[in-house]
């Protein structure tokens, strides 16, 4: 592209050369040795056209394209709409002043339209995020709305520690039923490493499944996961700085503690609460239903045994302590919901 301009820009070069040669009489017109100085004369022009039509025509014309590729869609758009609304301007502007007499009637519409062009481009492209703006509230756009936009409006969860080690949490995020994200605070984080790190096997046991459950957690893209840093390192209790995270962020916690339950209800925070969550999708039994239990220990009351179904809630047969080790039929009596969960009193049908 570059030797094609050079090679039409040395023989506009020529051309130039020769024609002003040829103005009037000639210019080496009577001059001694007269063809050399004209040969000179048009190599020179030659030189000139080769070395700089290039600098005319394709370098800014690049310098442009590059300038345009570097402005944002919004830029580009504003510019011009902006040079368009200025040529308009400049345009009803310049009808009147083109009947100016003399050289003014000529060049004064140019200027305006110039003028105008270029400074509306210039105030659209600076005001353009006020002008979207404008046009989305009156209704002519529509911005399309990206990842960070839908889940700016999304609450935003604060883990505790206990709903990691309990595990079921991972099921309830795979089934679908958290909205939001969970904000998992780095003193958690500690806490988890700290009790894997135990001499006690159980704690570390619980510990390791803490962090193996966030790592599978991280892997699901549904619900996003974000460690975030120690907001309240002057508080040292760490269901307080729970709470106050909470206060600060979403106004949510989610844990399976009682008492970190209650605390934050207390001071406005609202609680997620696994083991709430289960009970309250546990299928509803009613007194009359028969059930099919296998009873395996003796109850607290005399005469009294103890199943349990599938989902964990506890059945207390009455005069179940003889059928210890066997399945059996039996009807409800009454169910009793307690703060632990729920128990179902159940006595044996008759054969």
């Amino acid at each position: 592209m570059i030797r094609t301009i050079r090679v039409l820009g040395a023989a506009l070069g020529a051309f130039v050369g020769l024609g002003l040669a040829a103005i009037g009489t000639g210019l080496f017109t009577d001059v001694e040795y007269a063809g050399a100085i004209l040969a000179a004369w048009t190599i020179a022009w030659l030189i000139v056209g080769f070395a700089v039509l290039p600098y005319l025509t394709v370098v800014p014309a690049t310098w442009v394209i590059s300038r345009v590729q570097e402005l944002s869609t919004a830029e580009f758009v504003a510019s011009v709409l902006g040079l368009l609304v200025g040529l308009l301007l400049g345009l009803l502007l310049g009808l009147p002043l083109s009947n100016v007499e003399g050289p003014l009637g000529t060049w004064l519409p140019l200027g305006v339209s110039l003028f105008l062009g270029l400074g509306m481009m210039g105030l659209t492209v600076a005001k353009r995020f006020d002008l979207i703006a404008a046009a989305e509230g009156a209704g002519l756009v529509r911005r399309p709305s990206t990842e960070a936009d839908r889940r700016a409006g999304e609450p935003r969860i604060v883990v505790d520690t206990s709903v990691l080690i309990d595990g079921r949490i991972a099921e309830i995020v795979e089934s679908g039923f958290v909205y939001g994200t969970l904000v998992i605070p780095r003193f958690v984080l500690e806490e988890l490493q700290h009790i894997a790190d135990s001499s006690d096997t159980l704690r570390r046991n619980r510990g390791r499944r803490g962090l193996e459950i966030l790592a599978r957690m991280q892997r699901d893209p549904r619900t996003p996961i974000e460690i975030v840093d120690d907001e309240a390192p002057a508080i040292a209790e760490v269901d307080a700085k729970l709470v106050e995270m909470a206060k600060r962020r979403g106004r949510v916690v989610l844990t399976n503690d009682f008492n970190l339950n209650r605390v934050a209800e207390l001071q406005g925070v609202r609680v997620m609460n696994i083991n709430s969550l289960a009970n309250a999708v546990k299928p509803a039994v009613l007194p009359g239903e028969d059930l099919r239990v296998k009873v395996i220990q003796e109850g607290k009351e005399a005469g009294q045994g103890v199943g349990f179904l599938d989902d964990g809630t506890m059945v207390v047969v009455e005069g179940g302590a003889r059928l210890i080790d066997r399945e059996l039929d039996v009807s409800v009596t009454r169910v009793l919901q307690t703060v632990a969960g729920r128990m179902i009193f159940a006595q044996p049908r008759l054969e």
